[in-house]
């Protein structure tokens, strides 16, 4: 007898597309899943070369061995806590498809509010290019987000690990919008004036790490989350690396809401006389820091 939620290796009579997320979903419900049956429907979808409404239209299909195995094999992955973005090897970011793999953090929601202010704040600058940096860009998703969002600007994105601006140059080669990459710790590979620049740097602490879910702590890239015992080792590191390599208008940082305070003091000792707005996502907690700079 198969495990409660397993997909039979053998049955009787082929199962049908819905039987099948039915078992996925309570398969990965038991091991651990919060959204069982989004996933189920991620990795079905996957597994059978299909967009993931188009499942809603063939409930009733039968699914022969093949198609059981591949859907079989991607549901165990993520029972054992791989991220669907790792397995699809995608995930959307504000409305875009951005190519993931475990060099980079999976994009999340809470990173598009820091591109609508940055979007609202560059469509307001007149004049002549405007330059733009994206410190730690990973994915590139806020970088080519913002390029797309608002055409005809310079962009430059920055990280240190070689693998991920390989996915990055990927992403905005995919969505044609043309990108700078360059590799080197925060703005210190930049120099001369920018009108915006934004981050998303690293901010869970050493302790917090501990209890963060399996499918961060075993699966996403450790130096792209860890910032030290109180979570601002990134933003000190970054912070440093504007003033003395650059000049900037504005400074935008994505913040976990429990250490928006703790940044705003830290921006306001690297930049004395600088002036700070906490701006808050749909939640109401504040997730970005929007830095007027002297």
């Amino acid at each position: 007898m198969p495990r409660r939620g397993m997909l039979p290796e053998v049955a009787a009579a082929a199962p049908t597309l819905i039987d099948v997320l039915r078992l996925s979903t309570t398969y990965l419900g038991d091991h651990g899943s919060t959204s069982a049956r989004l996933d189920s429907e991620l990795l079905c979808a996957q597994a059978l070369g299909l967009r993931r409404i188009d499942l809603y239209l063939q409930f009733d299909r039968p699914l022969d061995e093949q198609e059981l195995t591949s859907i079989r094999e991607l549901v165990r992955r993520r029972g054992k806590g791989e991220p669907v973005a790792y397995i699809t090897g995608t995930r959307e970011f504000y409305g875009r498809p951005f190519r993931v793999t475990p060099d980079v953090l999976v994009p999340r929601p809470d990173s598009e509010t820091l591109v609508q202010r940055a979007v609202a704040f560059l469509r307001d600058r007149p004049g002549a290019e405007l330059r733009v940096a994206d410190l730690g860009t990973g994915s590139g998703c806020i970088a080519v987000t913002l390029g797309a969002e608002v055409p005809g600007m310079r962009v430059l994105a920055t990280d240190v690990s070689a693998a991920a601006l390989e996915v990055a140059r990927t992403n905005a080669a995919a969505l044609g919008v043309p990108v700078e990459f360059i590799e080197g710790s925060w703005a210190d590979a930049l120099e001369g004036d920018f009108d915006l620049i934004v981050s998303n740097p690293p901010y869970v602490t050493t302790e917090e790490f501990k209890a963060v879910d399996r499918d961060v702590r075993d699966f996403e890239p450790r130096g792209a989350l860890l910032a030290g015992d109180d979570g601002l080792d990134a933003y000190r590191a970054l912070l440093a690396s504007i003033r003395d390599h650059v000049v900037a208008v504005r400074l935008m940082l994505e913040v976990d809401p429990r250490h928006a305070d703790a940044v705003t003091a830290l921006v306001g000792s690297t930049f004395p006389g600088a002036t700070t707005d906490p701006v808050p996502d749909l939640t109401g907690r504040v997730r970005v820091i929007d830095v007027q700079l002297p």
